[in-house]
């Protein structure tokens, strides 16, 4: 297939349009790349713009005032998304995830979930809709999502102290706020909730015992995300990674843990039980145990560019495709090129050398 290299207004991502295949063939709900992996998940980021500047994600340094997002023509439009999401579920997708930037900042998006939310899977179930947020809105809009058809709800919160998460949201957020969210969602209907916590060692990790006393039986999951070097402007180092296998020792010793089976194949976090029954936590170990082998997920940006890797270079723009006047088989079939070829391990080479690659930022595709 070949491709013609473009870019977005300003400059920052590499992107290509795929082109579509001549001899067009009807997806068959089961697409795999060159490792055998099917396509079952899409992440799509609805905005890329955040309230919070964390420094792990969206640093004041490189997100500061004059810093300038996507104008809203660029943006995909609901009925854009709506569109495409159709066409990735004829190829096998079963679960959405609605990201950012910070998604509950796009306007209108309960009218977005409410869209989404009518979809059936190949198998004629609902489409498994999630969305993940920085819960600082989340409390004034709990009812309205679920109301909307939302399933489940993630919610980002990296530390319980008022004074920690202050400062690494870097905007003064007070941790009350996010804490009355993850309440007012489980009280819509939301349960469990999960809670993200992304540990980055001499930074929030004396946070890791107090946040799961906090979150033992409460019903809601806690899950702990190694600090990961998704684009550039992190100032990620291994030094600061605190591997996964130190979480559980560490909550293990206060309060003991069992593992847990995957809740379906592909599956991310490794899963740990409370041996009293007090709940479960989650940990994300891409970094030191990564999983690449059996990623499933595929990730469309703002601005409709589709990655196949979360540490990805280069997006493939599918907007073009749907602004162009493609037919719904011929965007079919430049996605199914697009994912046979897929051969993506980033995590598995990572090494000195990968550091330095030009890759994605996070806050664009929505991690």
């Amino acid at each position: 297939m070949t491709e013609r290299n473009t870019s977005i207004a300003d400059g920052r991502y590499a992107a290509s349009v795929p082109s579509v295949p001549t001899l067009l063939q009807p997806p068959t709900g089961e697409l795999r790349d060159t490792r055998g992996r099917l396509l079952h998940d899409l992440r799509i980021s609805v905005t890329d713009r955040c309230n919070f500047r964390c420094t792990y994600c969206m640093p004041k340094s490189m997100f500061g005032k004059d810093y300038a997002f996507l104008p809203q023509s660029s943006l995909l439009s609901f009925e854009e998304i709506l569109r495409l999401v159709g066409i990735f579920i004829a190829h096998g997708v079963e679960k959405v995830r609605l990201t950012g930037g910070e998604p509950l900042l796009r306007k209108d998006v309960e009218r977005l979930v409410g869209m989404l939310a009518s979809q059936r899977t190949l198998r004629g179930e609902p489409l498994d809709l999630t969305l993940t947020t920085n819960g600082s809105l989340l409390a004034r809009k709990a009812s309205a999502l679920r109301d909307a058809g939302l399933r489940r709800v993630t919610v980002s919160l990296d530390a319980l102290d008022d004074a920690v998460f202050r400062a690494m949201n870097d905007v003064d957020f007070p941790v009350g706020d996010v804490l009355e969210g993850v309440e007012a969602a489980a009280r819509a209907g939301f349960a469990p909730v999960k809670v993200n916590m992304v540990v980055r060692r001499g930074v929030n990790d004396a946070q890791i015992l107090p946040m799961a006393r906090h979150f033992r039986g409460t019903g809601h999951i806690l899950r702990f995300i190694e600090f990961m070097d998704v684009g550039v402007s992190n100032g990620w180092r291994m030094d600061e990674v605190l591997p996964s296998a130190e979480v559980v020792r560490r909550i293990g010793e206060h309060f003991p843990l069992e593992p847990a089976d995957p809740n379906y194949a592909g599956e991310v976090a490794e899963r740990w039980r409370y041996l009293d029954g007090a709940g479960e936590i989650g940990v994300i170990s891409s970094v030191t145990q990564p999983f690449c082998s059996g990623c499933t997920r595929a990730r469309l940006s703002t601005e409709g560019r589709l990655y196949t890797c979360l540490f990805a270079e280069r997006g493939h723009d599918l907007r073009a495709l749907l602004r162009g006047g493609r037919s719904d088989e011929e965007i079919a079939g430049a996605i199914a090129q697009l994912w046979g070829r897929r051969a993506d391990r980033y995590s598995e080479l990572r090494s000195a050398d990968t550091a330095t690659l030009r890759r994605i930022e996070m806050s664009y595709i929505g991690g």
